[in-house]
C-alpha cells in the first residue's frame, strides 16, 4: 500500500508507539491523533508539527460513535484507521479477585473498542479506492505473559477478530493489517521490562516497510520468533514468554 498522500487516524497517539507512528507517518500524509489525557495529547501535538489531535476515549462507545460521526464529517478523505489505543495491567491470575475486573477493562478498551470503532468507520473506508486498517495486537497473542494474563487474552482475541475482518474485507478496498509488537521500550511498557524492549523507532520502521509491501500480519523481532515456536511447540512457547514461571 502506498504511504503517501493519505488521511490517517491513530488512536492512543500521544505517546509511545503511537506517537512514533504519527511522527514518522506526518512526513508525508495528513494525521490525526487522539488521546485521553488533554495534557498529554497537547504536549504530543507540540512536538508533531502539522498533526491534529482530538481528545477522545473510545473505550466510552457512546465518545467512540461521536468520535466516527466527527471524522466522517470533518475528515472525508479519511482512508487509513489505526487502532493503537490499548490498556495493560499487571498481576497475577489466583493471586487477589480483581481479575474479572481487569480483564473487563482490557477486553473493553482493547478489543470490543476496537470492533465497534471499525464497525462505525468500515462504510467511510469503503468508499475510497485504497484504504486500510491497522490493529495493534502483540507477541502475546501467540503466547501470553503471566505477567498480564487478561491484557494476554485481550490481544489474543483482537488477532483472532482481525484474521476475520481481513477475511470479511477481502473483496474491498480495505486491506487489514495486524501489527504484532514485541516488547518495545516506552512508558507503557515499563513496569514489565520495557528498557529491553525494541525502540519505537525500529518497530515503526518495520511496521511502515511492511505495509508497502501489503504483508498483512506484520510481526517484529522476537514476535516472528515466538510465532514460529508456538507453531512447532506451543508449550516451548509459553514456556519461553514465561521464563520465571
Amino acid at each position: 500500500m502506498l504511504l503517501t498522500g493519505n488521511t490517517i487516524l491513530i488512536t492512543g497517539g500521544s505517546a509511545g508507539i503511537g506517537f512514533e507512528m504519527a511522527k514518522q507517518l506526518s512526513v508525508s500524509n495528513r494525521v490525526i491523533i487522539t488521546g485521553r489525557d488533554e495534557a498529554r495529547l497537547r504536549l504530543a501535538l507540540e512536538r508533531l508539527p502539522g498533526v491534529t489531535g482530538i481528545r477522545s476515549d473510545i473505550s466510552d462507545p457512546a465518545a467512540a460513535a461521536s468520535l466516527a460521526g466527527r471524522l466522517a464529517g470533518e475528515y472525508p478523505d479519511l482512508n487509513i484507521v489505526v487502532n493503537n489505543a490499548g490498556r495493560a495491567i499487571v498481576h497475577r491470575l489466583g493471586v487477589n479477585n480483581a481479575a474479572y475486573e481487569y480483564a473487563k477493562d482490557e477486553m473493553i478498551t482493547n478489543y470490543l473498542s476496537v470492533v465497534g470503532f471499525n464497525e462505525a468507520l468500515i462504510p467511510l473506508l469503503r468508499t475510497k479506492p485504497a484504504a486500510a486498517i491497522v490493529n495493534v495486537s502483540s507477541i502475546v497473542a501467540f503466547a501470553g505473559s503471566g505477567a498480564i494474563p487478561t491484557y494476554s487474552a485481550s490481544k489474543a482475541a483482537l488477532h483472532s477478530y482481525t484474521q476475520l475482518l481481513r477475511l470479511a474485507l477481502g473483496d474491498s478496498s480495505v486491506k487489514v493489517f495486524e501489527l504484532m509488537p514485541p516488547l518495545v521500550n516506552t512508558d507503557f511498557s515499563k513496569a514489565i521490562g520495557g528498557e529491553k524492549g525494541m525502540s519505537p523507532v525500529t518497530l515503526v520502521e518495520f511496521l511502515l516497510d511492511a505495509i508497502a509491501a501489503d504483508q498483512y500480519e506484520i510481526r517484529p523481532g522476537a514476535t516472528e520468533d515466538i510465532y514460529r515456536l508456538s507453531l512447532a511447540s506451543p508449550e516451548k512457547a509459553l514456556e519461553t514468554m514465561n521464563p520465571l514461571a
